[in-house]
């Protein structure tokens, strides 16, 4: 294992603030294993199963079976591979302490301009399929994993929980926010209506060790710009503010909201901190990482829609409620791209 990530994992699994003996002797089960964000839990997982002795069962479910087989080959996870929308696909699955990361999801820009109407199904179906096995099962803590782009258009400034932002209906590039929203509310409903123990975690973009090359996400294009000494090419005005955090720091705001936080609750996982524009955080690593070598261009298409972008931003995510918690993030914007291209270089 890289020594980044290593040491990423080390933080997570001594964090002071994580009650870990809550999950001795429990199953953990978090859904799109195979993605950034699910791959992070599961290491996080294994990682902690190991260290504090804590005779986990860790169950990996992803849809990508030679990715499942490599995480049971390298963490020793039981794997489950299938489509999130199938009832049957947990049917086996039965156990008394019982925990729930729900990561699956459509996530990339190009697949929501594309087949935005898949988005949308895989989002509520898949989601509905999951509560209704936290409601089978008893399940003991459920975190669904939402977005922050359910606060939409028209706020700026400092944001929390209790905010809302428009978004349009009609836009089909709106079937990303609009299902997660969809799915907050279900978590609701499902927490008012059977008991549901569901918080939902709202995400800000998340990267750093462990992120894969070729992520497609424009922290990463940036990143691979600079990593190959070329300039990096915006392809808007990079006025959108990003909200962002490192991603042990998420894994262990994940941890703190599947163990203190309040059911039927959200929570914002972001450094405030690290909020900046894309152009704001382009000339940042141009200048802290790239040095003279590297600078920030623009070549703007005329037809921006095919490429899936969100719209327009300009809020910051606010984190006191998780904060609220014992949760604090350690690494901001330069540490994250830091951390991020020393691990893809070793």
């Amino acid at each position: 294992m890289n020594k980044v990530l290593k040491a990423d994992l080390e933080d997570i699994v001594s964090s002071s603030s994580i009650d870990w003996r809550k999950l001795s002797g429990s199953t953990v089960l978090i859904t799109g294993a195979t993605g950034s964000i699910g791959g992070a839990i599961t290491r996080a997982m294994a990682a902690a199963d190991e260290h504090h002795t804590l005779n986990m069962r860790i169950i990996a479910c992803g849809r990508n079976m030679k990715k499942c087989e490599l995480l049971a080959a390298e963490y020793g996870v039981e794997v489950i591979c299938g489509d999130i929308c199938d009832p049957g696909l947990f049917a086996g699955l039965a156990g008394d302490a019982f925990y729930i990361f729900h990561c699956a999801a459509i996530t990339k820009s190009k697949d929501m301009a594309a087949k935005p109407a898949d988005v949308m199904s895989v989002s509520a179906g898949g989601t509905q399929n999951m509560l209704e096995l936290a409601r089978r099962i008893d399940c003991k803590g459920f975190v669904y994993l939402s977005s922050m782009e359910v606060y939409g258009q028209g706020l700026d400034g400092d944001t929390d929980e209790t905010m809302l932002g428009y978004i349009d209906l009609l836009n089909p590039r709106s079937c990303y926010p609009e299902s997660k929203r969809f799915c907050e509310t279900l978590c609701a409903a499902y927490h008012a209506q059977y008991g549901v123990p569901v918080k939902i975690a709202r995400l800000a973009q998340t990267f750093g060790a462990g992120t894969p090359k070729d992520d497609t996400r424009v922290f990463a294009q940036i990143a691979r710009s600079v990593v190959g000494g070329q300039n990096i090419v915006l392809h808007t005005e990079g006025k959108s503010r990003g909200n962002y955090c490192y991603t042990s720091d998420a894994v262990r705001g994940l941890l703190s909201i599947l163990l203190k936080g309040k059911s039927g609750e959200a929570y914002n996982i972001a450094n405030p901190a690290a909020s900046a524009t894309i152009r704001e955080m382009a000339e940042l690593a141009a200048r802290e990482i790239g040095g003279s070598r590297v600078k920030v261009v623009f070549d703007i298409p005329e037809d921006l829609s095919i490429h899936g972008y969100a719209p327009t931003v300009g809020y910051r995510l606010n984190a006191d409620k998780l904060m609220s918690l014992g949760w604090f993030p350690k690494y901001g914007l330069y540490c994250m791209y830091r951390r991020m291209i020393d691990d893809w270089e070793e």
